[in-house]
């Protein structure tokens, strides 16, 4: 019986599409790398969930607040620490770096690489600006803003209609209470999509490995393990030392959220988790308006393992090149990637489109260095995305206890493993059910 339990639960499942999908890319590299549809098909299957659940998430929090100030004080909150923890995972990635000088030796020729392979990036960079990007936040039509899945612009328009439905009040009543019942609906379906992730993970790492091979892992090794081991020392350094003075365990946390892991791990992307660890993060104790708000906000804002791949990366590519960069030049790469990282996920290919806005503001480092890491950076966007999701999920506690919305005793009790006295949270049942047992 036991047996069964474990076999059933999702994490096992993925656990074994990956398997099965590394082994399959090695058998046949050829068939494994045509699996990529498979992949691209469950995560397109959850981003088409996103924008609505994203809205009535919003929409029904901030509706039910007792005054719009909160809203803005909660934004105020997770804008700054956003600000901070960011800024200390691009601050990380540069001493590493500078530290274990992966791109020594390597010995690249600019002039001898071909400027094809990264001309879409290099292209798609120039469209980087600040205020291109603050302007692009401000959708042209709120049909077009959820059609592309445009998530700032979906969020601005949530909290505007929140905002509104709030000033009018008991009028409105009506309408959130069908708002809030359309987002129980979506996370139900969220609960019958999430039943394919072990298929969809199977796709995407057949995709990875049997397209690009594990060899050419080797030549760029020492920068992919200084990605890796800097993203864990972010982890469970800086992010464990956050969540202790939060009140909270990281490690009860990372198992409470592990089904979600594994599955960015399969699919790379930390948007196909989006709506169950916002459910996840609402069950455990943490407001609605909160969850609504700081979430998909982080996913704009707060990408920390991004952060610590883009300084990573410049300076590999400057140290790969033969550039010897002065202490004020490396400052000064941390500087162009304070702005640059925060538009980070406005496009397709996010963190290599902002590497390659960085080294087009810095010309000191050759651009034609991106080709070094272009083929192995999908083998990186693994570390990125996970990293990317914890960091996200620890703000979303950590504001929330910050703004005094966190049930802490809740949040420790589901933490240790035990059943709250009420399951009184909306979407409880897509938790509980894949939960139970741990």
């Amino acid at each position: 019986m036991r047996s069964r339990r474990v076999y059933s639960s999702l994490w096992v499942q993925v656990l074994v599409g990956i398997a099965l999908g590394v082994v399959f890319a090695f058998v046949s590299p050829g068939h494994a790398a045509a699996m990529k549809p498979i992949g691209d098909g469950f995560i397109k299957l959850v981003k088409m969930l996103i924008a609505p659940v994203v809205f009535t998430t919003v929409v029904v929090g901030i509706a039910r607040m007792a005054a719009m100030k909160d809203v803005g004080r909660i934004g105020l909150k997770a804008l700054f620490y956003f600000e901070v923890v960011s800024s200390l995972a691009l601050a990380l990635g540069l001493v590493v770096v500078t530290v274990l000088r992966p791109g020594v030796g390597v010995g690249f020729d600019p002039a001898t690489a071909d400027p094809g392979a990264v001309s879409a990036y290099t292209t798609e960079s120039r469209h980087l600006g600040t205020v291109d990007f603050l302007l692009n936040v401000i959708p042209d039509t709120i049909v077009g803003a959820f059609a592309r899945g445009e998530m700032l612009q979906v969020l601005l328009f949530s909290v505007l209609f929140g905002l509104a439905l709030l000033r009018v009040g008991e009028p409105a009543a009506r309408l959130i209470q069908i708002l809030a019942t359309i987002s129980d609906a979506l996370f139900e379906m969220v609960g019958l999509i999430m039943r394919l992730a072990p298929i969809g993970a199977f796709g995407a790492i057949a995709f990875t490995v049997g397209r690009y091979g594990l060899g050419s892992l080797v030549a760029l090794g020492w920068l992919i393990a200084g990605v890796y081991a800097t993203c864990a020392f972010f982890v469970f350094g800086v992010l464990g030392a956050v969540a202790v003075w939060t009140g909270f365990s990281l490690i009860k946390f990372l198992r409470y959220i592990g089904e979600e892991i594994l599955i960015v791990l399969g699919t790379s992307s930390s948007e196909s988790v989006l709506p169950r660890i916002m459910a996840k993060l609402e069950y455990l104790g943490c407001s609605k308006p909160v969850v609504g708000l700081v979430l998909p906000t982080g996913y704009s804002f707060n990408l920390d393992g991004t952060s610590i791949y883009l300084t990573m990366a410049a300076i590999f590519v400057a140290q790969a090149s033969g550039v010897e960069l002065s202490i004020g030049q490396e400052i000064g790469v941390f500087g162009v990637l304070l702005l640059t990282s925060k538009g980070a996920a406005a496009v397709t290919g996010s963190g290599f489109v902002t590497l390659a806005a960085t080294l087009a503001a810095f010309p000191a480092i050759p651009i034609a260095g991106l080709t070094l890491v272009l083929g192995v950076d999908r083998f990186m966007s693994e570390a990125r995305a996970i990293t990317n999701l914890i960091g996200n999920a620890v703000a979303t506690v950590v504001v929330a206890r910050w703004d005094g919305a966190l049930d802490l005793q809740r949040a420790r009790t589901i933490l240790d493993g035990r059943t709250p006295a009420e399951a009184t949270i909306p979407n409880a049942a897509i938790v509980t059910v894949t939960y139970a047992g741990g």
